[in-house]
């Protein structure tokens, strides 16, 4: 079953959407820690051959390449402390739903998912809302904080048409905040005109970066309803459209596909890992089969002491 959380009474919501995701994360919030995000990590663990193909250059270690004259690479351990940034994108884009959840509904599940997923161990989690009011929250430990967070979120005014927020501005702020290395989490729509994808590069230049893309299916096709008046949510232009031609559903399915691709070739060049969320299919099935398959490329990367 598709999880919902729009029909849940406001006094309730929170918990609701704690308990979903917990227990449908049981078992991923257990044994070693791994993250959300695996990757290394910042503690010095030593140093294995260089192998070509498969380690970065900007790894390598020199002083024990000089000594042995053979390519060695440093090891690092993962961070037993991690320190966690959201940016949610609140922008009038995100106002929008035309299935189980709107987009914004969506954005905040993907929010308590990335909490849960990486409370715990002393980790801290702050979050940045680029929006009418731009709610900045520190980064502090705790099921309250990460609580306080998801009820701001909910309660967060909506922007009006006409006063869009920047996404690029939202990021350079993020950069600016987030001194220490650590996970950042970015959930968009990523229609924002800004030059956002230049702060995303920036951003996966010392962090490890997770994009979280929330798309509606009536953004990607158009259905046959006859005449129709669009809104665009972002500036509150109107237009009458009719939807009865099928030319026009082709172009409008074709622009829209040729749109979704720039995004995410413009998130992959900028280094940062890419987890597309609809609101209508099961967002809590796509989260955990993302982190699935993270982890299981990172206990298939090679380990130190491997052999070479």
């Amino acid at each position: 079953m598709t999880a919902s959380i729009h029909q849940l009474a406001p006094e309730r919501r929170l918990r609701r959407l704690e308990l979903l995701v917990t227990r449908r994360l049981d078992g991923l919030l257990q044994g070693q820690y791994l993250g959300l995000l695996p990757g290394p990590g910042s503690e010095f663990a030593g140093s294995r051959e260089y192998r070509p193909g498969e380690d970065e250059v900007r790894w390598m270690d020199w002083a024990v390449t000089a000594r042995t004259n053979v390519p060695h690479v440093r090891e690092v351990d993962a961070d037993r402390e991690l320190t966690t940034w959201v940016l949610v994108d609140g922008s009038a884009s995100m106002d929008f739903g035309t299935a189980e959840v709107e987009k914004r509904e969506l954005a905040v599940a993907a929010v308590a998912a990335v909490g849960f997923l990486t409370s715990g161990l002393g980790n801290r989690l702050g979050a940045r809302l680029v929006g009418g009011n731009r709610r900045v929250f520190p980064a502090r430990t705790g099921r309250n904080h990460l609580r306080a967070v998801l009820r701001a979120l909910f309660d967060a005014p909506r922007v009006p048409a006409g006063d869009p927020p920047t996404l690029a501005d939202g990021l350079a702020g993020l950069a600016r905040a987030a001194r220490r290395r650590g996970l950042v989490v970015v959930v968009s729509d990523f229609l924002d005109e800004s030059d956002w994808a230049v702060e995303l590069r920036r951003l996966a230049a010392r962090h490890q970066v997770l994009a979280v893309e929330v798309a509606d299916p009536r953004e990607l096709e158009m259905p046959d309803v006859g005449l129709i008046t669009l809104v665009d949510t972002e500036t509150g232009r109107r237009r009458e459209v009719s939807t009865s031609s099928r030319k026009l559903r082709a172009d409008y399915a074709q622009a829209a596909a040729a749109e979704r691709a720039t995004v995410r070739a413009a998130i992959r060049g900028a280094g940062a890992t890419h987890l597309p969320l609809r609101t209508d299919r099961d967002w809590m099935a796509d989260i955990v089969r993302h982190v699935l398959l993270q982890r299981r490329l990172a206990a298939a990367a090679p380990r130190r002491g491997g052999a070479a």
